[in-house]
């Protein structure tokens, strides 16, 4: 049976907030989440709902914030799978979910259930291309870091190479780079030139060829052809409406359609085509001087994006003028965009599709219809993850053809260049519980692209290139639902429902941000909720549910799809999404505000057991689970920024995983799988 929770909860729960270091906003978001919202639109429809939502809390208050009360002082050791939930034994574990679940703790090791066991893939600094040196910390160069693994491994995928089996390409996407973690005599927003060009180098995508162990879950890297890295440097060819506009023409490139450079790549997809998808993310803190366009036409623009000079901790553009928005206003718009990289051919120069709009993607996921009218229609699912922004897909309107030959390739390469542009907008059901579907939504056309290249804009007022260079204003003159960080959204390929992560917003429902509605149900949210959506794929129509309602099991305002509550793994702080071949749902955390280290859950979606949710892994000290991948025989997880803490430096770190001893802490890749080599979950 299925527990009724109210949504409207009131502001406190329970105590802590997200455990991520101040240093890791710095270098990855550029302080995002410590300054006001760059969302400030007000329209029709929150207003509408925000109406319903404040006058629904005024009733209920009362009694809640006494149920709130009685569970904000449980404390971690006291709440979730301490005794049969732990056991891989339970015979009603759905399959893929029988093993151990791993305690909540502070260890400053990858924790892996009994029976498992772990290999480091590849870890940052180690050789990619043949000839690399050896990693040597103490002596870095740009030359060196363009040809090893880059710093902060985030998302991870395999795609099969043709030919060759049990080989596979890992593609991995290298998000951002902690200088004051990677260099012993750093000095904060001063960096010298070698410096910077190494962090330049550390950043973009890594395509490692590697072979899968024939008796167990290992990957080893092959060092040959295959392998690419692509930097801040490398060149990309833009798609779409953006594509020769005049707001991407630079003076290095006054066509506007060879950009350099992939930045602040978070988490992607791999399409059915074989490419792989990467999300440029936070782009807004590496470029310098946005006082130099304040009260231009430009500035609001901007602001809108988040660039402030506060807000570069980088500072390529004492070294590089792209990065300098006083001298090359119109850089800042090349980056942001979903980037395709085809790693069957090492030459190709990847693309930047602007068809699918620029804002902080997470992500992008793909789905294709199985069946019925729609069916071989290709869908992309993407989140812009800040607070209080916007989900969004593409409907393409060219269908897949199969194989790698040239012709399919060039075939498919323009699939994210041709459909529609959507933005969402959630209702609440009355009365607002979370029992069944609750709600239902719709999808608001911004851009359609033809075949021809041709475009349309949905948004009076707007180009076609606007609409493509300054989506979130498109989508704020849409009518879009203000989302609590959507991250990483993805279709479950068994049902086709999709799931999103939504990972906290603790300015929700104060200082005058907007305050809660159905979807988005407590204020100051610490710990975030998965959505379920019931879409109509190719269609403007959705059905809603809250899927998990995150945070202390022991709660009040914490919900585990209606399973009980005493028999969970606590989870906080969603990210990244996935599926096992069971469908399961997996999560990973970033920065979990219940007092242990991120980790690995899968979660149950269907019968008695919906909701139940186990813990698989938990990551370093320091450190944020990313990129999972979940097959039969083995689970790979791309472990972040380990050792990063306000207190920790060079010299007194606060972790030496993976090479243990007195080493540096280095962001890695890591397989997991079961001792006898047996399915996972198993």
């Amino acid at each position: 049976m299925r527990i009724s929770l109210p949504l409207f909860a009131p502001a406190g729960g329970p105590p802590g907030r997200s455990s991520r270091a101040r240093m890791t906003c710095k270098y990855k978001c550029g302080e995002a989440c410590w300054h006001r919202p760059g969302n400030t639109s007000d329209n029709a429809y929150f207003r509408e709902i925000a109406r319903t939502a404040l006058s629904r809390r005024a009733v209920l208050k009362g009694s809640l914030a006494a149920a709130a009360g009685a569970g904000a002082g449980a404390v971690l050791t006291g709440c979730g799978d301490p005794g049969p939930a732990s056991t891989p034994t339970d015979p009603g574990l759905p399959p893929g979910m029988r093993f151990g679940a791993v305690a909540p703790n502070t260890e400053d090791a990858l924790i892996v259930p009994d029976g498992y066991r772990q290999q480091v893939v590849i870890r940052w600094g180690d050789p990619v291309l043949p000839g690399a040196p050896e990693f040597d910390f103490e002596n870095q160069t740009p030359q060196a870091q363009a040809q090893q693994f880059g710093f902060n491994n985030d998302f991870a995928g395999l795609i099969p190479v043709d030919g060759a089996p049990d080989r596979f390409y890992l593609v991995c996407n290298q998000e951002y780079t902690t200088e004051a973690m990677m260099f012993r005599d750093y000095r904060e927003k001063k960096p010298t030139e070698r410096q910077a060009r190494v962090a330049m180098a550390a950043h973009g995508i890594t395509v490692l060829e590697v072979q899968a162990g024939t008796g167990d879950g290992s990957l080893t890297p092959v060092i040959g052809r295959r392998n690419r890295r692509l930097t801040a440097a490398s060149p990309f060819r833009m798609t779409g409406p953006a594509a020769g506009s005049d707001l991407v023409r630079t003076s290095a490139d006054p066509d506007g359609r060879i950009l350099l450079g992939t930045i602040a790549n978070c988490s992607g997809g791999i399409t059915p085509w074989g490419t792989m998808l990467s999300g440029e993310e936070n782009f807004h803190n590496y470029f310098m001087n946005a006082r130099a366009v304040a009260g231009s036409p430009a500035a609001e623009r901007l602001a809108r994006y988040g660039f402030g000079d506060d807000a570069d901790y980088h500072r390529w553009g004492l070294y590089e003028s792209r990065f300098d928005l006083a001298r090359e206003p119109n850089e800042a718009n090349r980056f942001g965009y979903i980037v395709e990289v085809d790693p069957h051919d090492p030459e190709s120069v990847p693309l930047k599709h602007s068809a699918l709009g620029r804002l902080k993607h997470e992500s992008a996921n793909i789905y294709v219809v199985p069946d019925g009218v729609d069916a071989g229609t290709v869908v992309a699912y993407t989140g812009d993850d800040e607070r209080f922004e916007y989900i969004y897909k593409f409907v393409s309107s060219r269908k897949m053809r199969d194989g790698l030959s040239p012709q399919a390739r060039r075939h498919n390469q323009r699939i994210l260049a041709e459909g529609t542009l959507y933005v969402a907008s959630f209702a609440s059901a009355e009365p607002p519980t979370v029992t069944g579907a609750t709600g239902s939504g719709r999808w608001h056309k911004l851009l359609t692209v033809d075949a021809d290249g041709s475009a349309t804009s949905h948004i009076a007022g707007m180009t076609p290139a606007e609409v493509a260079v300054f989506t979130r204003l498109a989508a704020d003159r849409a009518g879009a639902t203000k989302m609590d960080r959507p991250e990483d959204i993805e279709a479950n390929p068994f049902t086709g429902k999709v799931y999103c992560a939504l990972t906290n917003n603790d300015a929700r429902g104060i200082d005058g941000n907007p305050g809660t509605d159905g979807v988005n149900p407590r204020t100051e949210n610490k710990n975030g909720q998965i959505l379920e959506i019931t879409d109509a794929h190719a269609g403007t129509d959705f059905r809603w549910d809250l899927l998990l309602v995150c945070g202390d099991p022991a709660a009040a305002d914490t919900y585990y799809g209606g399973y009980d509550k005493t028999r969970v793994s606590p989870i906080s702080c969603p990210d990244n999404v996935a599926f096992d071949p069971h469908g399961n749902l997996w999560i990973s955390t970033d920065g979990n505000a219940l007092g242990s280290n991120d980790g690995l859950f899968a979660v149950a979606l269907d019968g008695p057991r919906r909701g139940q949710t186990r813990q698989f892994l938990t990551v370093p000290r320091g450190a944020e689970t990313c990129g999972p991948i979940i097959t039969d025989r083995r689970v790979v997880v791309c472990v972040q920024h380990p050792g990063e803490s306000d207190d920790a430096t060079v010299d007194r770190p606060l972790s030496h995983w993976p090479d243990g001893g007195r080493s540096q802490p280095r962001p890695a890749v890591v397989a997991v799988w079961r001792n006898d080599n047996g399915p996972v979950g198993m």
